[in-house]
């Protein structure tokens, strides 16, 4: 039994779901979870007007829905899924195969977007598996995005020319105007993105060697790697963070940054966290979203971890916030622990980096702004930080500030 096999077996939610035979020619699989959607024809219309990569290419769209979900519910994912057959069924010469799973009775406990990315990840490596095809990356999108002409192309391109890569984050931009939309739907993701930005690059400021952007529609990982690791967990929310964590941790993680994953700025309550929870909130709450982590905690993060390297050889020098976020035994314990399991400097570090993690690194960020440091408005740390990395712009709309980390990201 090979390592596919085994994960298989032990891991997968489900047996076999999807019983014609792959095309002995299959070079990635594309997943879309589905739900309450009224239309799932964007991202299909999006990947049919893609340049064709050189090896074929599936797409399964996962819909899914509660045991406890209403028939609305499951008739609106019945309308969606008639419709998307109709409009497959009229494409001439289709590059991509389309496959469709309908799980309507998922245990409430388990039921949403992180098991159903799951379903559709096991039934897509089980596929590539089956040709032998486990160092094919496995890509998944959502249900209301869309993407660049180069998108597959530019994946495909990427998973063979960096053969080393568990997994990567794909370069995404937001809508921020035009006619799909209110001007104040516009206005929050345009805070929102900002706020996603700024922080995963005040991570980088800080030199964290987890400063990448983390988002479930726009992430794809290597078969193989997807198995060792043990595959998609069941969050109903943050499923993406936790997901990709796993493989930034490896040390092979990469980003696409030659095409482009569209996100859809809509409002929604499919999950209880989020860009379109968020933005919900911002319209019928009055959530405020203009504003994010003061710029002082990455600077003091910064500073706190400046020596670590010589923590190894020495003393645990560091600022007496970390150490009261940490406890000071539980951080000499700690330190003691990993020099022990470190034979030198860097494995150290990397080990080090392996227990302070993204998530522990955020509730230092928390800690930091409900004792020291509360959160400031966006037009206020964004040139802070664009400061610090030699773009000195002041005076910018809060639109400009985001092209301005646009560019940053991509170059």
């Amino acid at each position: 039994m090979n390592l596919v096999e085994s994960y298989l077996k032990k891991h997968a939610f489900r047996q076999k779901l999807i019983n014609t035979l792959p095309n002995t020619n299959l070079g990635m699989v594309i997943v879309i979870p589905a739900y309450i959607e009224e239309s799932i024809l964007q991202p299909l219309k999006a990947l049919s007007n893609c340049a064709t990569p050189i090896k074929s290419v599936e797409v399964i769209v996962v819909f899914n829905a509660s045991e406890e979900d209403s028939e609305e519910i499951l008739q609106k994912n019945i309308n969606a899924l008639s419709e998307a057959k109709s409009y497959y069924s009229l494409l001439q010469k289709p590059f991509y195969d389309l496959h469709f799973i309908v799980e309507h009775h998922l245990p409430k406990k388990h039921a949403g977007v992180g098991l159903a990315r799951k379903i559709g990840m096991d039934e897509a490596a089980r596929r590539l598996a089956h040709i032998n095809k486990i160092e094919a990356p496995i890509i998944c999108f959502d249900a209301d995005s869309s993407c660049e002409v180069n998108y597959l192309k530019a994946i495909e391109n990427h998973f063979n020319n960096f053969p080393e890569t568990s997994a990567a984050s794909i370069h995404f931009e937001h809508p921020l105007d035009g006619d799909l939309f209110s001007s104040e739907v516009y206005k929050g993701i345009t805070f929102y993105e900002l706020h996603l930005r700024y922080y995963k690059n005040a991570l980088a400021f800080a030199n964290l060697p987890y400063a990448f952007h983390t988002i479930g529609s726009s992430m794809a990982v290597k078969t193989i790697d997807y198995c060792k690791q043990g595959g998609m967990n069941k969050r109903k929310a943050g499923e993406d963070f936790y997901f990709l964590q796993k493989f930034i941790k490896l040390g092979n993680f990469s980003e696409i940054k030659d095409t482009m994953v569209i996100p859809s700025p809509r409002v929604s309550d499919r999950v209880p966290f989020g860009t379109g929870r968020a933005i919900k909130e911002m319209l019928e709450k009055g959530r405020s979203i203009e504003m994010s982590y003061a710029f002082k905690s990455f600077r003091l993060i910064k500073e706190a971890l400046q020596s670590l390297e010589n923590w190894y050889n020495g003393d645990v020098e560091t600022h007496q916030y970390f150490i009261e976020f940490v406890g000071k035994e539980k951080l000499l314990e700690k330190v003691v622990e990993i020099r022990r399991q470190s034979s030198n400097q860097q494995l150290f570090v990397k080990r080090f980096f392996h227990w302070f993690d993204a998530f522990q690194c955020l509730k230092f960020v928390h800690f930091l702004r409900d004792q020291y440091y509360p959160n400031e408005e966006l037009n206020i740390v964004v040139p802070k930080l664009l400061n610090e990395v030699g773009l000195r712009e002041e005076f910018l709309t809060e639109k400009d500030l985001l092209l301005k980390l646009r560019e940053l990201d991509r170059n």
